[in-house]
């Protein structure tokens, strides 16, 4: 395959990519922006293998069969409530890819310039390229290595311990280091000390001290950030992946890794703003501080916590017209979403008004809640944003809360002190009655007590929501 036909490959790969993103920004196109990224990522495979200069087809093919065997194992066994840790994992594997493509980059460097001309002219594929870059387009290489290897050690190290807090093998409360932003900003400093000696040809072992200070720094700016941000991190990691990749085909010099890798880190980067705008943070608050900036003690939180049984939803469902229900992470968790689908049918079938409100930051992962109903094919015109449907609470009869706590919590309005104090959050208190299902008392993943269940028109449906809601239908068919 000539280089010419790579380069079309490579074109058309990228316009399929820059379709696949705008596509997904709307749920009825998402499944064909899916397909479109799918056939973009083949050509990019295929016209990579068989350009010019690749060899070793025994070991290239091993890696297929063994990557696609692994991929389609994890999509076919993984549920939607794992999939923000699966994000997080992948993440890692770009960030680690990027290390060792960058010091695959130096290793061969180090290499070509040991030899002589005659050597040199004998050279094929990326040693070729290497051999013929002028001393500028060296030094420059050498920063895009090193600028690679830092931040995809960043990525990796913050990815692995973002997966470990989202599986909860890693403890979800924001915990650092005597010392804090201090280490990391030593760790910053040094690594920027690092690369002016690397350019002056100090040898690898400053890119492997590099790499260890970028492990570290991954490693302790996400295990200082709480639950309540997991969102933001996992859209903050996957901008940092795509910044990796894109450093990765500045080494490699392909063209299409710096397209992909840019389009991934940018997207990943608005969509962390956009999330933080949603949470009334800065992003920078949030990679450095780490969640829970409070400057005083928390609000007392009056009452107590009424129960209601199955029958008592029931008959005030019956007796609604309009409904809201506002699905978050413990929906997922106990896979209520086709339960919540039925349950919705039946009420619009009855002429009642049904919606959905979805908080930007639901779930542990940009837009889950929105997969997760897609998936229980719930009607797409009845999923509302905040921003659309959080005026309607006062002339709502019922608000059905799924498995949320921070987004419905009104301490977020009414408590300076509170660690999500200003965040905008969906306001269901002001409905004329709100049911908040529940396993139990707790006060969920990040930990902050919520007055919201202490309400007087609040009642806890207590018990697993997917069993809940099926028994609420029987009730409701009644």
């Amino acid at each position: 395959m000539t280089i010419g036909i790579v380069s079309a490959a490579y074109i058309a790969a990228a316009v399929l990519f820059i379709l696949s993103l705008g596509g997904l920004s709307g749920q009825e196109s998402a499944k064909r922006a899916v397909w479109y990224g799918i056939v973009g990522m083949g050509m990019a495979v295929i016209a990579t293998i068989f350009g010019p200069g690749v060899g070793h087809w025994f070991i290239i093919a091993l890696m297929l069969i063994g990557g696609s065997a692994m991929g389609w194992y994890v999509a076919k066994t993984v549920e939607m409530t794992e999939m923000p840790q699966l994000v997080a994992a992948l993440h890692s594997f770009v960030g680690l890819a990027a290390v060792f493509i960058g010091y695959n980059a130096q290793i061969e460097l180090t290499r070509v310039q040991g030899m002589d001309e005659a050597a040199r002219q004998a050279l094929q594929g990326f040693a070729a390229i290497l051999a013929h870059k002028t001393p500028v387009e060296v030094a420059i290489l050498k920063v895009e290595v090193f600028l690679g290897v830092f931040i995809g050690a960043v990525t990796f190290t913050g990815s692995v311990v973002a997966f470990g807090k989202l599986a909860g093998k890693v403890d979800g409360k924001a915990k650092k280091l005597p010392g804090g932003h201090l280490l990391n900003a030593a760790a910053a400093l040094a690594s920027l000390v690092l690369l002016v000696m690397f350019m002056q040809g100090a040898g690898i072992w400053t890119l492997i001290v590099m790499t260890l200070l970028a492990f570290f720094i991954g490693y302790h700016l996400i295990m200082g950030i709480g639950g309540a941000d997991m969102p933001v991190v996992v859209s903050m990691l996957n901008s940092y992946s795509g910044w990796a990749a894109a450093a990765i085909g500045f080494s490699l010099g392909n063209d299409l890794l710096i397209v992909t890798g840019a389009l991934v880190g940018s997207s990943g980067a608005i969509l962390s703003y956009i999330m933080c705008k949603a949470m009334n943070r800065s992003f920078i608050s949030v990679i450095l501080g780490g969640f829970g900036g409070t400057t005083g003690p928390a609000m007392e939180v009056e009452g107590e916590q009424v129960a209601i049984d199955a029958a008592g939803v029931a008959d005030a469902l019956n007796d609604a017209d309009s409904i809201i229900i506002v699905p978050g992470y413990g929906m997922a968790v106990a896979q209520a979403q086709n339960a919540v689908s039925e349950l919705t049918s039946m009420l619009r079938g009855r002429g009642k008004t049904v919606r959905f409100a979805i908080h930007p930051v639901a779930g542990r992962l940009p837009g889950h809640m929105n997969v997760l109903l897609a998936e229980a094919r719930v009607p797409y015109d009845i999923v509302m944003e905040m921003d659309e449907i959080n005026d309607d609470f006062p002339e709502t009869d019922v608000v059905i809360v799924i498995g949320s706590n921070d987004i419905v919590n009104p301490a977020a309005q009414d408590d300076p002190n509170s660690p999500i104090a200003g965040m905008p959050v969906l306001e269901v208190w002001k409905a004329k009655q709100v049911f908040v299902s529940k396993r139990g008392q707790g006060t969920g993943y990040s930990g902050i007590e919520n007055p919201l269940f202490y309400k007087e028109n609040t009642r806890m449906f207590y018990g697993d929501a997917k069993k809940s809601l099926e028994e609420l239908l029987h009730l409701v068919r009644m």
